[in-house]
């Protein structure tokens, strides 16, 4: 259980403030909940039933944790998926599962196949671009957070890792 105060990473929100633990009833039905904002958007309120098993709600991971993940990106990544809609469907299924380390795995497959479209002048396909957008939106933001930097800073180091590996 979660507690006032903490900071998780829910769902598609990315990293989000847990402001309250309160009864709330809807349908006559009386649950506890988290009530929680993500911290990019203070004016959106999110309600969690507290024993839901249907909502991805995690820990931040830790410092040693994002070093192993950012060090991940000088690896390979997954295999490419020719066909768009089962990349689509078997990368997405990956990220709902919520491993970081997964999901680092999915960004750089991404990262390398839109640099290497872009060297060739080819397009990227605008699925992969939108789910490398979410993926670094919210991963990021959790590596700059455990590593005490920005999310720009992140995505540049990366970057530049991939680069590296390309040249390679």
């Amino acid at each position: 259980m979660f507690n006032i105060g903490d900071l998780i990473i829910y769902s598609e929100q990315g990293i989000c403030h847990i402001d309250e633990i309160c009864e709330k009833t809807f349908m006559g039905v009386t649950r506890k909940y988290y009530v929680l904002h993500p911290i990019d958007n203070c004016r959106l309120e999110i309600s969690i039933p507290v024993d839901s098993d249907k909502v991805m709600m995690l820990e931040l991971i830790q410092r040693e944790e994002a070093e192993e993940i950012i060090e991940s990106f000088k690896l390979p990544g997954l295999d490419w998926i020719e066909i768009n809609t089962f990349r689509m469907q078997t990368y997405s299924g990956i990220v709902k599962q919520g491993d970081r380390k997964e999901i680092s795995k999915i960004a750089n497959t991404l990262m390398v196949k839109k640099h290497q479209c872009e060297a060739l002048g080819k397009k990227f396909y605008e699925q992969d671009n939108r789910l490398l957008i979410s993926i670094q939106n919210i991963l990021f933001a959790e590596l700059a957070m455990a590593l005490n930097t920005t999310s720009e800073e992140i995505n540049e180091r990366i970057t530049a890792m991939i680069a590296e590996k390309e040249r390679n």
